[in-house]
């Protein structure tokens, strides 16, 4: 595989993690660049991390030819703009979640990342985990009979954080946290849905503070999903079945698996990350891009569009719009 170098869009929280998160890989791509509007704060995020350059505009660091990748780390209201610069000036994205702000944005970078031959993924950190693969084969191999449902919800107090309150930054529980419960519905139950419904309670400011909604699947699966930015939920994900059930603990970026059959005595399998977590959609956009795809096979581009399509529906149903749309 090429060594890549990997430039980092934004100097926040989750930029400083994948930033030490690639600094850690053994070399498997060059940590290079990390751009952010404070310069001092690009500066002082690589030189921790060992990244080789800073920038103070993300201009500049598109306009850097050595760069191969961007990870766009800003927030979700602005990734459809920072997606198109980093495209049209010829560099592989990948994007965190949620992917953009409504479908339609999500479908011009992605016709943008075809029109361009370059690699576009969203990072739900989540599809590309260890965990998947093995709450799969306790599945498969029968362990808790055939699934019947999904119980999931994702709250954390953030009323604080302006992106998320801001309807300028397109927020709301659903797109920053909302998103996940969807995801481990998908990976579960699939994408085969007959029909969704759903509330929510909206802040003062026009967003959906907590919402609450189920999905119903071909063949009489449920899943019933809920996030929230006022309180602190379980933050579990619950896999339902004839015999028992699953328990993913912190189930977005889940370590640890509790099965419960009836019967039974409880066991725990531990399933840990090797660094972060976010090792894992690196190596999946790297690989990608060394085989010359434009997506990752975990998080392939029509099902992007369908979960934000999914999210423009209820956002639609509980009177929610962006002022930019």
């Amino acid at each position: 595989m090429n060594q890549y170098k990997l430039g980092i869009l934004s100097a926040g929280n989750i930029a400083g993690v994948m930033a030490e998160t690639v600094s850690r890989m053994d070399g498997e791509l060059v940590p290079y660049a990390i751009a952010a509007r404070d310069k001092d704060r690009a500066e002082a995020m690589a030189h921790k991390n060992g990244f080789l350059k800073s920038y103070g505009s993300y201009e500049e660091l598109v306009m850097d030819p050595d760069v191969d990748l961007i990870y766009i780390a800003s927030p979700h209201s602005h990734h459809y703009e920072h997606a198109k610069l980093c495209l049209t000036h010829g560099k592989h994205v990948l994007c965190e979640k949620a992917f953009t702000a409504n479908t339609a944005q999500a479908r011009e970078i992605i016709e943008l990342a075809k029109a361009k031959n370059l690699f576009l993924g969203e990072a739900v950190w989540t599809r590309f985990m260890p965990f998947v693969k093995l709450f799969r084969d306790l599945i498969r191999q029968g362990t808790i009979g055939e699934v019947q449902a999904v119980l999931c919800g994702f709250g954390q107090e953030l009323s604080h954080v302006d992106r998320m309150t801001n309807p300028a930054l397109a927020g709301g529980a659903l797109l920053d946290l909302g998103i996940y419960p969807l995801t481990f519905a998908t990976l579960v139950l699939g994408t085969e849905i007959e029909s969704i419904t759903g509330s929510a309670v909206l802040s003062g400011r026009g967003v959906d503070e907590q919402n609450s909604f189920t999905v119903n699947y071909k063949g009489g699966k449920m899943a019933s999903l809920s996030s929230c930015m006022s309180g602190w939920m379980p933050n579990e994900g619950i896999i339902c079945g004839e015999k028992g059930h699953l328990v993913l603990h912190d189930f977005w970026m889940c370590q640890r698996i509790t099965v419960r059959v009836r019967g039974e005595n409880p066991r725990v399998i531990d399933c840990p990350f090797e660094i972060s977590g976010y090792e894992y959609e690196v190596r999946a956009a790297l690989n990608a891009i060394s085989e010359g795809r434009l997506y990752c096979e975990e998080m392939p581009w029509e099902e992007t569009i369908r979960l934000m399509e999914v999210m423009d529906g209820l956002r639609a149903s509980w009177g929610v719009r962006y002022p930019f749309e």
